[in-house]
């Protein structure tokens, strides 16, 4: 019998930032980040808070977590998220929240999507309770990060794909299962399932769900300098 399943993007989506800032931070006390890469992600974070992802931000950000994870055992890079995914796990979009009950109660597994690393992105899954997580994953050779990726970045078509091995895995039917997501970059994501949603969405997917008669959930805004608030948290 075949099973469905709930795909939900993780920043702008269930929570109202992003969840690599924090990583950004850690790592940063950690010493694995030089205090300009740390300012340059503040400036992301505020950014994408208010506008939302671009393609060459996702970029960037992925060089710098390959670029900062490099020759660090992988133990205690994963580690890192023991200072900030509570409270990641305690902010999720009242919204989010309250689609994430709603397919509990329909006895589906709800899966977070997320471009962030692997090992973040389950930590905050486990966190929520939640039945997996898909994420990017890095080249770990003899117990360090080695700096490159193993498999597809998770953005864009690479979600997608990775979507779709899981679904292999755990016989999901994505015909009859719902993706949620802000952003016009998940639109593959999007569509590669049979009830796409658009959550918190920028205009651009804003209006294609419009043309296209998708289901959307607004989510209130704060003031901005809640919203700078929530970028840093």
């Amino acid at each position: 019998m075949t099973r469905t399943a709930a795909f939900f993007d993780l920043d702008r989506t269930l929570i109202r930032g992003s969840a690599n800032f924090p990583l950004a931070v850690a790592a940063f006390r950690a010493g694995y980040l030089p205090p300009r890469d740390l300012l340059r992600d503040a400036v992301s974070a505020v950014r994408f808070v208010l506008h939302g992802a671009t393609d060459e931000a996702s970029a960037a950000l992925r060089e710098r977590i390959l670029r900062a994870v490099a020759g660090h055992p992988a133990a205690d890079v994963i580690a890192l998220g023991d200072a900030f995914i509570p409270r990641i796990a305690e902010r999720v979009l009242p919204e989010a929240r309250a689609a994430l009950d709603r397919h509990a109660a329909a006895g589906e597994d709800r899966i977070i999507v997320s471009a962030s690393p692997i090992e973040i992105v389950s930590a905050i899954a486990d966190a929520l309770g939640l039945e997996g997580a898909v994420g990017t994953r890095s080249e770990i050779f003899d117990g360090r990060y080695t700096g490159r990726l193993d498999g597809p970045f998770c953005y864009r078509d690479g979600k997608v794909a990775e979507v779709q091995r899981l679904a292999a895995e755990r016989g999901y039917d994505l015909s009859r299962s719902t993706a949620y997501s802000d952003s016009i970059s998940d639109l593959p994501f999007l569509q590669c399932v049979g009830n796409p949603i658009a959550i918190n969405a920028d205009k651009e997917l804003a209006a294609h769900a419009l043309e296209r008669g998708w289901q959307t959930i607004a989510v209130a805004k704060p003031a901005l300098r809640r919203t700078t608030k929530a970028a840093l948290a």
